[in-house]
């Protein structure tokens, strides 16, 4: 942990800001998730690539104490629904140092970069996406993080790379596909231990554009039930992403 200024954080210049603005970066309660307060409050995470970006986004330099340097990566809550339910106030993404990821529908990498950034170094990310060319960018993002898989594939068909993902802790999905607990259900019977969690982002006006968004939601939840996932809690991606709410809960519990 960084030992400086603040709660086990420590003071820094931004990245790229003139005059270089004073921040100091404190953890945040979700472990391996930081806060950089200065004149606005952001979001950040360690960069396990230290001078490389992934977006274009911001990057914040701390000095420690002890003349250690550590560099943060700001993350964007309007570009990525993990962040965004973070901020929404979520209790837990269950995403942490050390934690094995299956990341659904994962575009160009943004989001991915960041739990690359928090799981660390020494387990893996699997990231699925199926449009090649979102793939290209997470391809091309995968090669400087040695802990990311990118897997150019359909979620629909988990069967497909079976052969590539290891059993994992966490399943976070974000495919926007009316059938998107389905989907996640395949991937989980192949890949999530039992006991396990998950996080799935549920865009409503994808599955029903006639029904009200707390609706959808609802009977998104009852159709995970099936799927023998419990869920724990629900938080709105308000006002980041419009009708869209992440859903997280277990997977394949003793008491179901």
């Amino acid at each position: 942990m960084n030992r400086g200024r603040g709660r086990g954080g420590g003071r820094g210049r931004e990245g790229g800001m003139k005059g270089g603005n004073r921040v100091v970066v404190e953890p945040h309660r979700h472990e391996g998730v930081f806060i950089a307060r200065g004149k606005e409050d952001a979001l950040v995470t360690k960069n396990m690539v230290p001078g490389e970006t992934v977006y274009n986004e911001k990057r914040i330099n701390v000095q420690n104490e002890d003349g250690t340097k550590v560099e943060y990566r700001v993350w964007n809550p309007f570009r990525s629904k993990l962040a965004a339910a973070i901020l929404g106030g979520i209790d837990n993404t269950w995403i942490k140092p050390g934690a094995r990821v299956l990341y659904l529908g994962a575009a160009s990498g943004t989001s991915v970069s960041h739990v690359s950034d928090i799981v660390g170094p020494d387990v893996i990310v699997y990231a699925v996406e199926f449009s090649h060319r979102s793939g290209r960018d997470l391809v091309n993002m995968a090669k400087k993080r040695t802990n990311v898989i990118p897997i150019i594939e359909d979620a629909r068909h988990p069967a497909k790379y079976r052969m590539l993902v290891g059993m994992v802790d966490v399943i976070f999905s974000d495919v926007a596909q009316p059938d998107q607990a389905r989907i996640m259900g395949l991937n989980a019977s192949y890949f999530l231990k039992t006991g396990g969690h998950f996080m799935i982002s549920i865009k409503a006006n994808c599955i029903d554009s006639t029904a009200p968004a707390e609706a959808v939601f609802a009977e998104e939840v009852a159709k995970l039930k099936a799927e023998k996932f419990k869920s724990r809690e629900q938080v709105t991606l308000e006002p980041f992403e419009r009708d869209h709410a992440c859903v997280v809960g277990a997977y394949r519990l003793k008491d179901q």
